[in-house]
């Protein structure tokens, strides 16, 4: 069809008025095909029972392509059917209203209407439907019709394989390829009658990726998560409360933004040492460390007062058996804590504390998403990120300190980095200003940050949002979790989908 001789271009659901038109579309199709359209009845019964699910597209006022659809509780199937079992004899009495997937049981377009791509716009529309109706996936079994031309001479699992490498070209499933449906299995004996494709279908499924599992709960799930970045200048505190009033007002501000995470930076509690700046440096931090469990305990509860949930940086912790520890803790606005440690240390505290790394590392579940918490130079090794993405975490964040502007840079590109390989959020803060009266803590320098992706939903710089360098202050920044679960179905690149597990693969060491 000429293209400038489109007036107008319509989706509407399908009328049983439209089926003299229907019919005579389907026969000049499947013209070939025994009984090759669809009875006034059955139409009937489709609009009757699913009048959403019949969908046409009009060009000019003239029907060019149509989708019929039902929906099914899949369970009752499964990945091994046929058409006739799927569609109940082409009763549609397997039609269920309160099923979880919507089975395409015919998409088609006319002749002279094909190069519009409105076999793409019934796609898109049934994806619309699949997503406003909370349902799982579309599954459909696709035809193969030119297989036929090949059948002699390969398998039908040879000839997808080919065809996806476009080797080979077949125009139903290259399409079905092209509009993000995925290969699942083969299907014998799908469609009697279907002498081109061998009566073989390849069973199509595209997933929902904003699906959610009915809940009962008063609780939801986010999905517009805000970030509270405290940028902690380093002062004197005459005592702990002195410190945890200091701690209080950014809670409260931040909360008094509606921010769901406050994050602290690494050893913001350093200034609580002054007072024991005579002893050693080894000897200072762990004086230190008998703070850490009462800044905890009160930051939990500060947890609960202001409903946020709480990202405390880290502190020194000694163990039982005498080793130094940093570590951090993460704490729920519902009471829970949890515990996050650093898994490698720095040449510098190991050398002048005599600190060791953690062996513990696990994505926590929040009301807002699986979130892993690196603590500085962990974020330097991407290992630790991507076993934290592969358990679903949706944000990282990164409490640190450094020193220097080097330092700060190794921090910030490495986290950069860790927001786009891991198709996640990284959220980082730092302290700021000096500390003359404590040794090994004298000047710092940060720039807090949010990073992002780098693809069309997100900045094109992968930056969020992003602090004053070197000045106190909070920085607050949404993020949307749903834009994640589009780039990991739908982005430009697909770092995590990409990966050549048969060239390699990382694991977990078990540790006692």
């Amino acid at each position: 069809m000429d293209i400038s001789s489109i007036e107008n271009i319509e989706l509407c659901y399908l009328s049983l008025d439209d089926f003299e038109e229907v019919k005579e579309m389907m026969i000049d199709i499947y013209g070939d095909v025994p009984n090759a359209y669809w009875r006034k009845g059955q139409l009937r019964k489709l609009i009757s029972i699913f009048p959403e699910g019949q969908a046409i597209i009009k060009v000019n006022g003239k029907i060019a392509a149509c989708a019929l659809s039902i929906i099914v509780d899949y369970n009752k199937f499964g990945d091994k059917h046929t058409y006739r079992q799927i569609t109940g004899n082409e009763t549609f009495d397997t039609h269920d209203s309160k099923g979880d997937v919507l089975y395409g049981i015919e998409v088609f377009t006319g002749r002279e209407y094909r190069g519009l791509r409105l076999g793409r716009r019934l796609y898109d529309y049934r994806k619309e439907l699949c997503e406003r109706l909370n349902l799982k996936a579309i599954v459909f079994g696709g035809r193969m019709p030119n297989y036929h031309n090949y059948s002699d001479k390969m398998s039908p699992r040879e000839y997808i394989r080919r065809v996806r490498l476009k080797e080979l070209d077949d125009p139903v499933l290259n399409f079905q390829i092209s509009n993000n449906f995925q290969a699942v299995r083969i299907l014998r004996g799908y469609l009697k009658g279907d002498e081109e494709s061998g009566e073989y279908a390849v069973l199509m499924r595209w997933t929902n990726i904003y699906y959610e599992e009915p809940s009962y709960e008063a609780n939801v799930p986010k999905r517009i998560v805000r970030l509270g970045l405290i940028q902690w200048q380093m002062r004197p505190f005459s005592d702990l409360d002195d410190l945890i009033q200091h701690a209080e007002f950014f809670i409260d501000a931040v909360s008094g933004y509606h921010a769901d995470f406050a994050l602290f930076p690494e050893f913001f509690n350093a200034p609580l040492m002054a007072k024991y700046n005579h002893l050693s440096e080894a000897n200072a931090i762990r004086e230190l460390a008998k703070y850490t469990e009462d800044i905890s305990s009160r930051l939990t509860e500060l947890a609960i007062t202001y409903n946020i949930n709480i990202i405390t940086g880290s502190m020194p912790e000694v163990k039982e058996d005498g080793s130094l520890y940093n570590v951090g803790y993460l704490c729920h606005r519902d009471g829970n804590v949890d515990k996050y440690e650093k898994i490698h240390v720095t040449p510098d505290e190991a050398r002048v504390w005599g600190m060791q790394g953690g062996n513990s590392l696990k994505a926590f579940d929040t009301d807002c998403g699986k979130i892993g918490v690196l603590i500085c130079y962990d974020v330097e090794f991407p290992e630790l990120s991507r076993l934290l993405a592969d358990d679903g975490m949706d944000i990282l964040f990164v409490p640190f300190l450094t020193d220097t502007q080097n330092g700060f840079s190794r921090v910030n590109h490495c986290a950069q980095a860790r927001a786009i390989e891991n198709e996640c959020y990284v959220a980082i803060a730092g302290c700021v200003g000096n500390l003359p009266k404590v040794h090994n803590m004298d000047i710092q320098y940060a720039q807090s940050k949010v990073f992002t992706p780098c693809d069309f939903s997100f900045p094109t710089d992968g930056v969020k949002a992003e602090a004053t360098p070197n000045t106190e202050m909070i920085l607050i920044g949404d993020v949307d979790l749903d834009l994640l679960r589009e780039l990991n179905q739908f982005g430009s690149v697909k770092n995590l989908r990409d990966r050549r597990k048969d060239v390699y693969k990382l694991t977990r060491n078990k540790t006692e």
